[in-house]
């Protein structure tokens, strides 16, 4: 899979994606990750990517040409619409999921467009296929929303992480109804007794259809504890 990043800010990404999984899976050939700057389309000698807002205000705004430039020079027009996605990074679209995360993670490649300073011109979202936000709060640009949503894709890709990593964790649990998640259960390792608390006696049964039921019902208590909306 292909993921493609536009940025202003390229040097914010070298930390988080040279290390752990991310960087396992490059080397693997199993994830393709490309940074794209787009002041290399500004315009002129400055390569200038914003411009003041029109009826005044504070802040820049970043110019549809220069973006939709960038965006041209990354599209894959050998790829069917199904198979490519462009997604602007903005507070305005959908809460990123995990139900996205899989989504995105069965395309061949995904373009991920970060804005930055007050924003974008409005024109920019005629030319992408999704905007996504990463929640209810406001960062200085989409560039870490960008490595979020990187990591959350590409360890769902087959062969990065061991067979069946990724089926027992939060999101991942079904619930009795459908489309219904739960949250993970609780895990223990060693020491058996740390500070008076113990591992559940379950654990250590070895009864492996008793440990199954106690973990579900334990998803479904944490769920309503903590995540009550995930059961409606």
């Amino acid at each position: 899979m292909k993921i493609t990043i536009l940025t202003l800010f390229p040097q914010m990404f070298s930390g988080p994606f040279s290390e752990s999984i991310i960087k396992r899976a490059q080397e693997k050939g199993l994830a393709e990750i490309n940074l794209l700057n787009i002041r290399d389309f500004g315009i002129g000698q400055h390569h200038v990517v914003d411009d003041k807002p029109y009826g005044g205000g504070i802040g820049m705004i970043m110019k549809v040409d220069v973006i939709d430039s960038a965006l041209q020079k990354v599209k894959d027009t050998t790829l069917p619409k199904t198979q490519q996605k462009i997604v602007l990074l903005d507070p305005r679209g959908k809460q990123f999921q995990q139900s996205i995360a899989r989504s995105f993670s069965t395309l061949n490649q995904l373009i991920l467009l970060c804005a930055h300073y007050e924003g974008i011109d409005e024109r920019v979202r005629n030319l992408v296929d999704e905007t996504i936000s990463i929640g209810d709060f406001v960062v200085t640009g989409g560039e870490i929303p960008a490595m979020l949503i990187t990591d959350a894709v590409v360890r769902l890709l087959t062969g990065v992480l061991k067979d069946g990593a990724t089926q027992h964790e939060s999101f991942n649990i079904k619930g009795d109804q459908d489309n219904q998640v739960l949250l993970e259960y609780p895990q223990y390792t060693t020491p058996q007794q740390y500070h008076g608390q113990k591992v559940p006696d379950i654990l250590l049964s070895g009864n492996h259809k008793e440990i199954d039921k106690w973990r579900q019902e334990k998803s479904l208590e944490l769920t309503k504890l903590h995540r009550p909306d995930l059961l409606q």
